[in-house]
Order: C-alpha cells, then structure tokens, then sequence
C-alpha cells in the first residue's frame, strides 16, 4: 500500500473504479468533487473495499476498507490535504491554493483505513473480475478508412 498510486475502490452498489490515491499515515486518501475525479458515492459511504494492483496488472490484495471524510477546517484537514496536494500531478498553481480550492467548492478528501483482514485463500474469488467495459459520452462509432485504389479479392 505503500507505493500505490492508484487504487480500485469498490463502494457497495456500484462498480470497482480506478481512483488516483495518496499512502498517507497508513491508509489511503482519496479526492474527488468538481475539477478532480470521480468517485461515486464514496463521500457517504461508510465502507468500502480496495485492491491494489502490481506493476503487471495482477491483484496484489484486497481488503475492506472503512472511509471517513475529512472536513475542511480540522486538524486532520490541515494536516493530510497539503500532503495530498503536493502529490497532485498537473495541478495548477502552488499546493495552498489547490488546498483552498478543494475547500471552497466541495471537494471530498476521503480517508481509507483498513478496516479487517486483507482478502486470502478462500476469500479470492476464481474467476478473474474482468468487467465489460462500460459505455461513455466520448465513444464515437469508427469511420471505415479512405481506400485510394480497388482492393481485388481472390
């Protein structure tokens, strides 16, 4: 959990999504809101489950997961969302404004700490978890391409 980066958090009712993640004083933060990722529902779920992936793409572990929420103007706000910020890749500006930003428009910094005993043996399921990958506004149908010459069939 130390290195990742990103994480496949699974809130109950809804599908494993891929979240760009912060290791932080043992457990995972997480922020999402306007102008940063998505995340439904986990700002109010109260639990959820997270796997973390290798560098090949294999299931290194999964475990459950309980999310807290960490509200602008508190001690733990203080301290995790600057440390969170300053590994904000592409963010514009210096970490302190970043930090205001995800205050001022509600933006949830969310906290993952293990909450059990990491999936094993029995617990891991058999078959591989491969979804059908899920339909989005940006898909276009593909044009067949432009031929300059008669392609003879034999």
């Amino acid at each position: 959990m130390k290195k990742a980066a990103v994480a496949w958090v699974n809130v109950p009712g809804g599908p494993a999504l891929a979240l760009w993640c912060v290791p932080l004083e043992g457990a995972l933060f997480v922020v999402s809101g306007p102008g940063e990722q998505s995340a439904p529902g986990l700002a109010d779920a109260p639990e959820a489950r997270v796997t973390l992936r290798g560098d090949h793409g294999g299931r290194i572990v999964t475990w459950p997961a309980r999310v807290t929420r960490v509200t602008p103007g508190t001690e733990a706000w203080e301290s995790a969302a600057p440390l969170v910020a300053a590994k904000r890749l592409n963010a514009s500006g210096p970490t302190t404004n970043l930090v205001a930003r995800w205050a001022a428009d509600g933006c949830a910094l969310n906290r993952l700490a293990p909450a059990g005993a990491p999936d094993s043996g029995a617990g891991l399921p058999e078959e591989s978890l491969a979804e059908v990958p899920r339909g989005a506004p940006v898909v276009r149908a593909t044009r067949k391409p432009f031929r300059l010459h008669k392609v003879r069939r034999r």
